[in-house]
């Protein structure tokens, strides 16, 4: 909610019109994404501006990967409609329901998709109506850094998810210089490769018949 509020704000402040910079919530549904394209406008060209939110929504092509499992042998409606809300929230929360049959999980990624979807529509306009009147010593501006550090904190559940995130963590910081933000894209594929790499040597070490030699 403190990040919607967050958006809000920067809705009113942007140049595009407020109705086209409000449409960003329910048409693109993601969060950074969205505060990168409103802040932006008027400050850069039209193919920058969305260069630079496709870079940082391509994330969701990995929450895609990682899904793509759970959404096998759903209802192809379903396939469809319900990615629009896999967002960073829904995924944290839904990633490691393993446990769950087809139905209850359909149910369960509905009920929390269309929940954030919701909330976070209702509050990007409260930020509109009331976002002048927010205290600057809130620090709402922080909201999102701090949003996306506790995804990542909390998703940390292996040494390969812990060494993906040290290393896109070191490597984005490294090339932040690169133009449209493609810095963002480097440290990801960097960590995720990272990643990759642990994990099949791990798996390689608890794996008998690899341990023993076996092909």
């Amino acid at each position: 909610m403190p990040f919607a509020l967050v958006l809000g704000v920067a809705i009113n402040d942007s140049a595009m019109p407020t109705l086209v910079a409000w449409s960003t919530s329910p048409l693109i549904f993601a969060g950074a994404g969205q505060l990168a394209t409103v802040s932006l406008a008027g400050t850069t060209t039209w193919l920058a501006l969305v260069a630079t939110a496709t870079v940082i929504n391509l994330r969701h092509v990995m929450y895609s990967a990682a899904m793509a499992e759970r959404f096998r042998g759903q209802p192809r409606w379903f396939r469809i409609l319900g990615p629009w809300v896999l967002v960073d929230q829904v995924f944290a929360l839904l990633i490691g329901r393993t446990n769950l049959e087809a139905a209850d999980f359909r149910r369960l990624y509905l009920a929390t998709g269309l929940f954030f979807f919701g909330a976070w529509n209702i509050t990007v306009v409260l930020g509109m109506a009331v976002g002048g009147a927010i205290p600057g010593s809130w620090r709402l501006d922080v909201a999102p850094a701090v949003m996306f550090a506790g995804l990542v904190v909390l998703g940390i559940a292996r040494r390969g998810a812990a060494i993906a995130a040290l290393t896109a963590a070191g490597v984005t910081f490294a090339v932040l210089s690169l133009p449209n933000n493609l810095g963002l894209l480097v440290g990801a594929l960097a960590g995720i490769a990272a990643g990759f790499v642990v994990d099949n040597l791990d798996e390689r070490r608890t794996d008998p018949d690899v341990a023993g030699g076996r092909p």
